[in-house]
C-alpha cells in the first residue's frame, strides 16, 4: 500500500516526457510542473509558501488536503492561493504561529480529463530549542584514564552542526588524542594533567536561524598519581574502544548516499587506528578518504561493491583490539530503460519499455491517464507484456497517456509519455476576449504536435511574429501583453507549423475602460435613529453592462424599507445598534469589478451608570462608586453627581458635581444635618443618560464650619450702629437652632467685649457717639457647638452734619472742575494733584466732606506750574532738490510746555556731531558729499528743562532726485503733566481739591499766543533744534548705481581739481613769505540783521576773531524778555549753501555780509579750522 501511494503521488509530477497518445485533439489532461520538496523545512520568520503549479487544458483548479483531510483555504484568513497557480502562501502578519501549519500537504489538479497529485510534502518549521538547564559538576577523573564528555545537543529541526569550544570562545584543539565524534561527544583517549587548565562547552549552530547554543561548561579535576599515593608514575594501559562499543556492529546505507564509519579507541600511550575490508581492498583513494585523525572512514556515492565487512583496528605497544562492521547497501529505484518519446502515425507499430533496478527490485505498473491500466477499456491494438507495452497497427481512438511507475520501500520512479503527431489547435475557434485598459493581458493558443511545433503570432494578418516589447511569447503559446491599450485592439492570429504541416487560429482583442468607484463611501457615525447615507458613483467603459450592489459584513445586503439604494446612494433609515459595521459597495463588469467600503458607527445616549455604592464614610465625605453603563460608540465625557436632601428642599434633585469621564470612584464633599440620596448621569457627545437609580446616605450633624461673610458696622442714625451680616446657607447649618454669636467694642480703648446672641442677621448697638469706630467680630453656632470667629472688623457709629470724621465710598470726579478726593486722618494731612499741564495758571479751593454733607470752601488759592519739555515738531519734512543737497523743513510743537529755546539736530559721520538753530527757524539747506548714501535724522525741540521727543526721519534715496519727493510723517501730541503738592487747610476728615485752570488769566509779563490745551499764555521762542544724521549701509541702496570714482571724466575732474589747489597752495605761500595779509571784517558790536545777509555765491564773511568763541543761545525768561546773544545762527542765515567734505563735516568759513565797510587787520593769518567752526555751533 505504501508503495502504491508513492506511486499515485509521482503519477504526474515528472516533466520528462517519453509516450503519449491523445484520444481528443483539444483535450490535455494537468500536470504537476512545480512542487515543493517532499521533506520541506521553513524558517519561522518567513510567511510560508508551498509550491504547486500545473498545466492543462482546459485550466486545472487546484485544491490541497492537509493530513489526509480536505483544507478549507476559504476559512483560514492567513491562506490565500495564487491566481492561475495551486501554490498556497501563509502570512502572520495579523497573528498566528507557524507551527500551527506543520503538517503533510498534498496538492491536486482537476480539469475534465483527469486530476494530478504533487508529492506527499512534509511541512515542518525550523527549530532551534535552548539548552537544558542544568547544573554539571565538576568532572573527576584519574590521569591517564580514558574520558568521554557528553554533548546531547537539543533536537533542532534540521538537527545542528556541533562543536567545542571553551568558556573565552576559543576551539578546543583537537589530535589523536582528543577529538569530537560523529555524535558530538568529546573524547579523551587518556587525560593529562594540563587538560585541566580549561573548561569545555559544547555548541550547537542551527543553520536557519543561524544561531548558537552553548551548553553550560564542564570543568576537569585530574587526579594524579601523588594524589592517590599509588604509583610513581602513571601506569599504561592496552588499548579499548570508546566508540563503537563491543566487537561487531551493524550499517545500512542506501546507493548513492555517503557512508560514515568511525572507531575511536582509549588507551596509554594514544592508540593509532587502522581501517580494513575483509576479503578484499578498500575502495580507491577518489571515493575514500580518512578523517579525524585516521577515526572516521567516509565513502562518497556508495554502491553496491562497497557492502562487506570493515574492520577498524587499534594498537599500541601494549596490544591492539579489533572491531568489526558490517555495511549493508539498499538502492532505490534507477532506470535501467527510461521510457522514451515514440512518434506512431495510425497503423504504425511501437513499444514503450520501463525497466529499471534497485535493492529489492523494484515493481513496474502501467497507468494510463492516471488511473491503473488493468481498469482501463480493453485495446485490442495494446499488449502488456511485463515491463513493455507493444502497440500494433495504433488507431486515434486509442491514443492516451502513459504513465510508468517503478516503486520499492526506498522509493518510486515515473515517466509519462505522449505521442507525435502534426499540429492541433486545441482551443476554441474565433475567440472574443475582452480586457480592461492598462492590464496585463494573455491570449491563450494551445497547441499540439510532433515533433514539436513553432507557434507564431500575427497582428491584424500583418507584420513578423510578435514577440519583444510589450509582447512576450511563453513556451506553451500564449501571448502575454503586458499593458493593454487601445491600439493593441484588434485580431491576432497564432501559426502553429512543423514539418508535418501547420494549424492557425484567432483570437479578437477589445480594450475597454475600467471600471472604478469614483466618489466611494466614507466612514460615518451617525445618531440612532437617525438616516445614513453611503455613496457610490461609478465610472465605466459605455459598452459593459455594470451592476452595483452592496454587501454588509462581507455577505449580500438585503434591501427593504430601511435599506434603499438608488444609482449613486445607499440609505439606511431609521438607524439602530444592528445597522453597524462595513458596508461595501461592489461594482462589476462581465471582465473587471471595484469595490470600497465603509465603516457604519451607530451612536446613542450612554446606559445609566448602574450599582451605585457607598463607602468609606466620614463626616463630611463619603466615597461614591459606580459601574460605567454602555457608551454606545460616544466616550463617555463627564461623570454628573446629583442629590436630593430631605430638609431643605426635599424632592427636588439638585447637582453636586461633576467627574472626568475615566473616573468610576470618587470622594463626595457633604454637609451635615443632611439627608442625601444620590444618582450618577452619563453624559457623551450625544447628550445625558437617563439617571441611575438613586443611593442613600443617612444623617449626620455637627457644629457649624462656616463663618458668615458680608460683616458690616455702620449707623442708621447719629446715636447707634447697625451691624449686619449674610446669613449662612441651609446647607451650612450643619444642625438645628443656628444662632449668631455677635461682639462688639470701641475700638484702641482696652474695654471688654460686648456680646450678643441672635437668631436674626442683624443687631443694632443703641447709645453710641458720633462717628466712633468699633471693633466687630461674628461666629455661627447650634446645638451641636460653635464655628469658628470671622477675623476683627472696623464699624462706624452714626454721622451728624457737624461731622468731619465720615468715610465717602466713592470718589466723584466732576468734569467741568476737575474734583479730586482724598482719604485722610492725620493731624496735618496732605494730597498730590497729579495730570497738571504744564506751564500754566491754576486756582483751588477746598471743602470738607462725609457721606451726607459738605462743608463750606476754602479759600481761593492760585498757583503755576512749572516749565516742561516740549512735545515733537508737528512735522517733519526731507526734500531732495538736487543730488547733493537735502532741504529739511520742519514746524513747532503743538504743545510747547513752556518758552522754546532752539532746535536741536544730531547727525553722525565719522563722529558724533549736531547743529543747534534759534527758535524762529524751521527750514535749513543741507549739502551732502556722497549722494549714494541714506542719512537718518533725528530732530527735537528745546526749553530750558531738556529737549523734548525726537522726531526721526530719513533722507530718501538718490534715485528720486529731481522729483523733489517728500517725506513726513505725523506724530500725535503727547501731553506732559505736573504734579502739584499741596496743603489743605482743614484738619482731620476727607480732603476735596477743586483745581480749576485759570484760562483767562496770564502771568504776569507773558506774551505771544496761548497754547491750545496746556499753557493759557504765550512762550517766546528762542529756540535751538538738534538733528542727527547717520549714513545707512551703502549696500541697501546703491545695487544698481554705477560708482563714479571709475569714471574717467570724474578721474581728470579730480586731478586737474589737485593740481589747480597745489599751484593756490604755492602762490599763497609766496605771497605769505613777502608778508601779505587778509582783509578781515569787524564783526564786533555790530547789531544783528532781521534777515540773512549772503554773498551771490552763499558763503557767509568770515570773522577772525569769533572762530573760537562759543555759539549762544538766545534766552526767553518767563517774563517774556529776550534776550539775544551776540552771535547765533541768525547771522549766518539758513546755511542752505553749507558744503560738506568728504566725512561730513563743514569746510570753509562762516561769514556775514553786512552793511558796515570792511577793515584789514592782522588778527589772523590762518583761516578757521572747520572743527572749530563746527564747536562753536554746539
Amino acid at each position: 500500500m505504501q508503495r502504491r501511494r508513492g506511486f499515485f503521488s509521482q503519477l504526474l509530477s515528472s516533466v520528462e516526457c517519453s509516450v503519449c497518445f491523445v484520444n481528443k485533439i483539444h483535450e490535455q489532461p494537468p500536470t504537476i510542473v512545480k512542487q515543493s520538496l517532499k521533506d520541506y523545512i521553513v524558517d519561522p520568520r518567513d510567511n510560508i509558501i508551498i509550491e504547486c503549479e500545473a498545466k492543462g487544458n482546459p485550466v486545472p483548479v487546484f485544491s490541497w488536503r492537509r493530513n489526509g483531510k480536505f483544507f478549507n483555504i476559504g476559512k483560514d484568513p492567513r491562506v490565500t492561493m495564487r491566481k492561475r497557480s495551486g501554490t498556497l502562501e501563509i502570512g502572520f502578519r495579523s497573528g498566528g504561529r507557524p507551527e500551527d501549519y506543520e503538517g503533510e500537504y498534498q496538492c491536486f489538479a482537476t480539469n475534465d480529463y483527469g486530476t494530478a497529485l504533487s508529492n506527499k510534502i512534509l511541512l515542518r518549521v525550523s527549530k532551534a530549542p535552548l539548552w537544558p538547564k542544568e547544573v554539571l559538576e565538576p568532572v573527576v577523573v584519574t590521569e591517564g584514564s580514558p574520558l568521554v564528555l557528553q554533548c546531547n545537543p537539543p533536537p533542532g529541526l534540521p538537527p545542528p552542526y556541533t562543536f567545542w569550544m571553551n568558556s573565552v570562545m576559543s576551539p578546543i584543539p583537537q589530535d589523536k588524542r582528543v577529538s569530537m565524534g560523529l555524535n558530538g561527544d568529546l573524547y579523551f583517549s587518556n587525560v593529562l594533567v594540563q587538560d585541566a587548565q580549561t573548561d569545555y562547552s559544547c555548541n550547537a549552530r542551527f543553520l536557519f536561524t543561524h544561531t548558537i547554543q552553548q551548553k553550560n561548561p564542564f570543568s576537569l579535576k585530574v587526579l594524579t598519581s601523588e594524589c592517590t599515593h599509588t604509583f610513581a608514575h602513571t601506569s599504561e594501559t592496552a588499548p579499548s574502544f570508546l566508540s563503537p562499543s563491543g566487537s561487531e556492529s551493524f550499517k545500512m546505507v542506501l546507493r548513492g548516499d555517503k557512508l560514515l564509519l568511525e572507531c575511536i579507541a582509549a588507551g596509554l600511550p594514544t592508540p593509532g587506528i587502522k581501517w580494513f575490508k575483509k576479503g578484499g581492498e578498500l575502495p580507491g583513494h577518489n571515493k575514500v578518504k580518512f578523517e579525524n585523525f585516521n577515526k572516521t572512514l567516509r565513502i562518497v556515492s556508495v554502491s553496491e561493491e562497497d557492502a562487506g565487512q570493515y574492520i577498524c583496528m587499534a594498537s599500541n605497544h601494549l596490544g591492539s583490539i579489533r572491531h568489526s562492521i558490517s555495511v549493508q547497501v539498499k538502492a532505490a529505484p534507477y532506470w535501467l530503460d527510461k521510457p522514451t518519446n515514440l512518434v506512431l502515425a495510425p497503423d504504425e507499430n511501437g513499444r514503450l519499455v520501463c525497466r529499471a533496478n534497485g535493492n529489492p527490485k523494484p515493481q513496474i505498473q502501467w497507468l494510463m491517464n492516471g488511473e491503473p491500466i488493468e481498469s482501463s477499456v480493453p485495446n485490442p491494438s495494446r499488449q502488456i507484456v511485463g515491463d513493455t507495452i507493444i502497440f500494433r497497427s495504433v488507431q486515434m481512438g486509442s491514443s492516451a497517456v502513459y504513465q510508468c511507475n517503478a516503486s520499492n520501500q526506498h522509493g518510486y520512479l515515473l515517466a509519462n509519455a505522449f505521442v507525435n503527431l502534426p499540429p492541433r489547435m486545441l482551443g476554441p475557434k474565433n475567440q472574443k476576449i475582452k480586457v480592461i485598459e492598462n492590464n496585463r493581458t494573455f491570449l491563450d493558443c494551445p497547441f499540439f504536435g510532433s515533433p514539436l511545433p513553432v507557434l507564431r503570432w500575427f497582428k491584424n494578418g500583418q507584420g513578423s511574429g510578435l514577440d519583444g516589447g510589450q509582447y512576450r511569447l511563453h513556451i506553451n503559446g500564449t501571448l502575454e501583453i503586458r499593458r493593454a491599450r487601445d491600439e493593441d485592439q484588434g485580431t491576432y492570429t497564432c501559426v502553429a507549423s512543423n514539418i508535418l504541416g501547420m494549424a492557425e487560429n484567432q483570437v479578437h482583442l477589445e480594450v475597454k475602460d475600467p471600471t472604478r468607484i469614483i466618489r466611494a463611501p466614507e466612514h460615518q457615525a451617525v445618531r440612532r435613529g437617525s438616516t445614513a447615507r453611503f455613496d457610490c458613483k461609478v465610472t465605466s467603459d459605455p459598452s459593459l453592462a455594470v451592476t452595483v450592489t452592496w454587501m454588509k459584513d462581507d455577505k449580500p445586503l438585503a434591501l427593504g424599507w430601511r435599506f434603499k439604494k438608488d444609482e449613486e446612494f445607499l440609505y439606511i433609515h431609521n438607524v439602530n445598534e444592528g445597522d453597524e459595521g462595513t458596508y461595501t459597495c461592489v461594482v462589476a463588469s462581465e471582465i473587471d469589478e471595484d469595490s470600497s467600503p465603509a465603516r457604519l458607527t451607530v451612536l446613542d445616549l450612554p446606559d445609566p451608570p448602574m450599582d451605585l455604592e457607598l463607602s468609606d464614610p466620614a463626616a463630611r465625605s463619603v466615597r461614591l462608586t459606580w459601574i460605567p453603563g454602555n457608551d454606545h460608540n460616544s466616550p463617555i465625557r463627564e461623570f454628573l453627581v446629583q442629590f436630593e436632601e430631605d430638609r431643605w428642599d426635599p424632592g427636588r434633585w439638585q447637582n453636586l458635581t461633576s467627574f472626568p469621564g475615566h473616573l468610576n470612584s470618587v470622594i463626595l464633599q457633604l454637609a451635615p444635618f443632611v439627608n442625601y440620596q444620590f444618582r450618577v448621569i452619563a453624559i457623551n457627545t450625544e447628550g445625558q443618560s437617563e439617571p441611575s437609580r438613586p443611593s442613600e446616605f443617612p444623617l449626620c450633624v455637627s457644629a457649624p464650619d462656616a463663618i458668615p461673610t458680608g460683616l458690616r458696622g455702620w449707623g442708621s442714625s447719629k446715636d447707634n450702629m447697625e451691624i449686619t451680616w449674610e446669613p449662612l446657607l441651609d446647607l451650612e447649618r450643619n444642625g438645628p437652632n443656628l444662632q449668631y454669636n455677635v461682639w462688639w467694642r470701641r475700638k484702641d480703648s482696652g474695654e471688654e467685649w460686648s456680646n450678643v446672641t441672635t437668631a436674626s442677621s442683624k443687631h443694632i448697638v443703641h447709645n453710641t457717639e458720633t462717628y466712633v469706630p468699633y471693633d466687630i467680630k461674628i461666629q455661627a453656632r447650634n446645638d451641636f457647638g460653635a464655628g469658628p470667629e470671622s477675623n476683627v472688623e472696623t464699624g462706624y457709629s452714626g454721622e451728624d452734619s457737624e461731622s468731619t470724621h465720615t468715610l465717602l465710598q466713592d470718589l466723584v470726579v466732576n468734569q467741568e472742575k476737575k474734583v479730586k478726593g482724598f482719604y485722610s486722618h492725620a493731624a496735618e494731612p496732605s494730597g498730590v494733584l497729579g495730570e497738571l499741564h504744564p506751564f500754566s495758571n491754576y486756582r483751588m479751593f477746598m471743602v470738607v466732606a462725609n457721606s451726607r454733607y459738605e462743608g463750606p470752601a476754602s479759600e481761593t488759592v492760585n498757583f503755576t506750574t512749572e516749565e516742561g519739555v516740549p512735545d515733537t515738531p508737528r512735522f517733519f519734512k526731507i526734500n531732495r532738490r538736487s543730488s547733493d543737497t537735502l532741504h529739511l523743513q520742519w514746524d513747532k510743537p503743538l504743545e510747547p510746555n513752556g518758552i522754546l529755546t532752539g532746535y536741536q539736530l544730531k547727525y553722525l559721520t565719522g563722529g558724533p556731531l549736531g547743529l543747534t538753530f534759534l527758535p524762529n527757524m524751521t527750514e535749513f539747506t543741507l549739502h551732502i558729499p556722497d549722494r549714494s548714501t541714506r542719512y537718518r535724522f533725528i530732530l527735537s525741540a528745546l526749553t530750558k528743562v531738556g529737549s523734548g521727543a525726537p522726531y526721526r526721519e530719513e533722507s530718501p534715496h538718490f534715485s528720486n532726485e529731481g522729483e523733489h519727493s517728500t517725506h513726513t510723517h505725523t506724530h500725535t501730541h503727547t501731553e506732559t503733566h505736573t504734579a502739584s503738592t499741596l496743603k489743605s487747610i482743614t484738619s482731620g476728615g476727607r480732603l476735596l481739591c477743586d483745581v480749576s485752570q485759570a484760562v483767562g488769566s496770564e502771568p504776569e509779563n507773558s506774551g505771544g499766543n496761548k497754547n491750545k490745551n496746556i499753557s493759557p499764555f504765550t512762550a517766546k521762542k528762542c529756540l535751538c533744534l538738534a538733528l542727527i544724521m547717520s549714513p545707512l549701509s551703502s549696500s541697501a541702496y546703491s545695487k544698481d548705481q554705477v560708482d563714479i570714482a571709475t569714471q574717467g571724466w570724474f578721474i581728470g575732474l579730480m586731478c586737474a581739481i589737485a593740481l589747480i589747489v597745489l599751484i593756490l597752495l604755492i602762490v599763497c605761500f609766496i605771497k605769505r613769505s613777502r608778508g601779505g595779509k587778509y582783509p578781515v571784517r569787524d564783526k564786533k558790536d555790530l547789531p544783528l540783521d532781521p534777515v540773512d545777509q549772503k554773498d551771490q555765491d552763499g558763503s557767509f564773511d568770515y570773522h577772525s576773531d569769533e572762530d573760537n568763541k562759543p555759539l549762544q543761545g538766545s534766552q526767553t525768561s518767563l517774563d517774556g524778555n529776550v534776550k539775544e546773544s551776540d552771535d547765533s545762527l541768525v547771522d549766518y542765515g539758513e546755511g542752505g549753501d553749507g558744503q560738506f567734505n568728504e566725512d561730513g563735516s563743514f569746510i570753509g568759513q562762516y561769514t556775514v555780509k553786512k552793511d558796515k565797510d570792511e577793515t584789514e587787520g592782522n588778527e589772523s593769518s590762518e583761516a578757521t579750522s572747520p572743527v572749530n567752526a563746527i564747536y562753536s555751533l554746539a
